[in-house]
């Protein structure tokens, strides 16, 4: 799905075509956007809250003053938590106050307070839309980096037509996935990993027993997933192996699959050379000697035990080659641990075992609260210059911190390789 997990503010303005408002949000979702609304005074006369609730599977908001709404949510927090506004219908009304920079209900004070890329829809009179006042608030607004689709033309609800006709929702939706497009290809040529080539390894590996069953482990993919997703947004070129999981693959990222470990090791050697290898996913250590080629069936017997052999040590193989131009070695080679005690000393061993340059180690105990399949992570940066402890955050944001910890590491490599005397 071209939107998978943009998060849309939509606010609906006063006028008849807000009942459009409601087709947008089905269109929207539909291709993996999340959508929260904003309904004006105006627009409520048209739609109910109820309805932008419950096709957008979120509350929706109408009041600067709500108290309950402030303290949960906050208008600040609803202008920052949105990868783009669009205000449909946007009426002349709504244009006016926003050219001004007027605070004087929810949807203007979102739409002032936002750093996210707005997007107007605008509907109205034909002659409300030619008028010198509306012309003038337009320039005004896209002087500032405002986006607009439509208006169209055709007949109006009065007995009238000309230009004013609120865009289709469709065009309104195509509108929205060109500028989230053009967004992110603005930010991966400025973003400090613009021109590097990132790996990243996620999720578990199955490995068969017979054609039923499988060796694997609880990881859940959501943490190698959310570093390919913020590589990406600081502009390297991504490429994902991932190991079989149950969530969305993150937008504007290569997606290679791969089942056991003997499979991935052969899609992370097809995608080198890469500037950064991350290696979090979980890779069953052992496989099956012989997987069998039919199901084994339960007969009343305890069946032999299982013979195992041991899976390919992946982050070994690719850290542990030279550091020269040509081995295949990626400058930054990053593991994982996923430990259960002694998480800080574990981490350090496996760091002097495999050869890479860093380990990111969390406690994936009970007790520790990091359960694998979570949404969040308390991780530690174990290198050979010591060891760096972050608290517990959403693994998004684990992920954006790591991404700029490694984008840091390699500007400052590259720095020093330019300032080293020629020979």
């Amino acid at each position: 799905m071209t939107l998978d997990g943009t998060r849309i503010l939509l606010v609906v303005g006063g006028g008849i075509a807000a009942y459009k408002a409601l087709d947008l949000i089905r269109r929207l979702r539909e291709r993996g956007a999340r959508v929260r609304c904003i309904l004006t005074a105006g627009a409520q006369a048209f739609v109910t809250p109820l309805a932008a609730a419950a096709l957008s599977g979120e509350k929706a908001f109408t009041d600067l003053f709500d108290r309950e709404d402030e303290a949960a949510i906050g208008h600040i927090r609803l202008a920052r938590e949105a990868d783009v506004v669009v205000v449909a219908p946007a009426t002349a009304n709504l244009m006016a106050r926003m050219a001004q920079g007027q605070a004087d209900d929810l949807a203007t004070t979102v739409l002032l307070a936002t750093t996210a890329p707005i997007l107007l829809a605008p509907a109205m009179n034909p002659t409300m839309w030619g008028h010198p006042a509306t012309r003038r608030n337009r320039a005004t607004l896209e002087a500032d980096g405002v986006a607009f689709v439509g208006p169209g033309s055709g007949r109006m609800a009065e007995p009238e037509s000309g230009p004013g006709r609120l865009a289709e929702p469709v065009e309104i939706a195509d509108a929205v996935e060109r500028l989230v497009a053009a967004r992110a290809e603005s930010a991966r040529a400025r973003g400090p990993l613009a021109g590097r080539h990132v790996l990243v390894t996620s999720g578990p590996t199955h490995e068969p027993i017979d054609p039923v069953r499988y060796i694997a482990n609880r990881s859940s993919g959501k943490q190698g997933h959310a570093i390919a997703a913020a590589a990406a947004a600081a502009g390297a070129r991504v490429t994902l192996v991932s190991g079989p999981v149950a969530i969305a693959d993150p937008p504007g990222v290569a997606v290679v699959r791969a089942e056991s470990a003997r499979e991935m090791l052969a899609a992370v050697e097809a995608a080198l050379p890469a500037d950064v290898a991350i290696f979090a996913a979980a890779v069953a250590d052992w496989r099956a000697a012989e997987a069998k080629p039919s199901k084994l069936k339960k007969d009343g017997t305890t069946p032999a035990p299982l013979a195992l052999a041991l899976n390919p040590d992946i982050l070994a193989t690719i850290a542990r080659r030279p550091r020269e131009p040509g081995s295949g070695r990626p400058a930054l080679v990053v593991g994982f641990a996923a430990e259960t005690d002694d998480v800080v000393e574990n981490a350090r061993a496996k760091l002097a075992r495999k050869g890479c340059d860093l380990v990111v180690a969390n406690d994936v105990s009970a007790a520790g609260g990091g359960v694998m399949g979570g949404d969040f992570n308390a991780v530690h940066l174990v290198s050979p210059e010591g060891v760096e402890t972050w608290a517990r955050a959403a693994k998004d944001e684990v992920a954006r911190r790591l991404v700029a910890h490694l984008a840091s590491r390699l500007a400052a490599s590259s720095q020093e390789k330019a300032q080293e005397p020629s020979q």
